[in-house]
């Protein structure tokens, strides 16, 4: 698929593509600015081998859904020439509504944990480079001597021989304008903020954001 300035265009004004220019190749064919690295911070689970379906509500054997403003996270992997990228492995880690990890390094901590919030997930992106994960919008917190972190998700994702580690953020967001990581990027940060789009399954907050491996 040859991706036209027209169609670049609505790509750019959803989720990591908002502020990415896109260039034109000698063959007429589209580029795709890559989907800058961001940190992976220290709170990466402890142990992936629990629970990771893509609904980090809901834990197995317990009838209480987690606290918090469900929403829907949804999107595609691209390739930098706009192909979709099947099978690719996307792993999604956060907060819970609280602002707090179930993590160790997170022990000091003062907000409470959520015993019935999943925390993390892992899937493969579909034949058409989509993923969707139902989940809890996360609080912020506050990072000693940094400052305070506005409302974000860790995601590494990784397809033929690469891998990106990286955050989303969530757009109207207040703090967004102080985070220090936001501020210390190199590159635009719009491309890290998702896109409110419609609705998901359930009637719940969607956001939509793409992420774009180089290839």
């Amino acid at each position: 698929m040859i991706i036209t300035r027209r169609r670049t265009l609505t790509l750019l004004s959803a989720g990591a593509l908002a502020a990415c220019a896109a260039e034109m190749d000698s063959d007429n064919t589209t580029t795709l600015a890559a989907t800058p690295p961001e940190t992976e911070g220290p709170f990466f689970p402890e142990n992936t081998s629990v629970e990771s379906d893509v609904d980090l509500t809901r834990l197995a054997g317990r009838g209480e859904r987690a606290a918090g403003q469900v929403i829907e996270v949804r999107g595609r992997v691209l390739g930098s020439n706009g192909q979709p990228i099947a099978g690719a492995r996307v792993q999604l880690w956060q907060a819970n509504a609280a602002g707090r990890y179930a993590h160790t390094a997170d022990a000091g901590n003062s907000a409470p944990l959520d015993p019935n919030f999943q925390g993390y997930a892992a899937i493969e992106s579909g034949a058409d480079g989509t993923f969707r994960f139902t989940t809890i919008k996360p609080g912020g917190y506050l990072v000693a001597a940094e400052g305070p972190r506005t409302p974000h998700l860790h995601w590494k994702i990784a397809a033929n021989g690469r891998e990106l580690t990286t955050q989303s953020y969530f757009p109207d967001e207040p703090a967004n304008d102080t985070d220090f990581l936001i501020r210390a990027m190199q590159t635009d940060p719009r491309v890290l903020i998702a896109r409110a789009g419609v609705s998901g399954a359930e009637g719940v907050p969607g956001y939509d954001w793409d992420v774009v491996l180089m290839t």
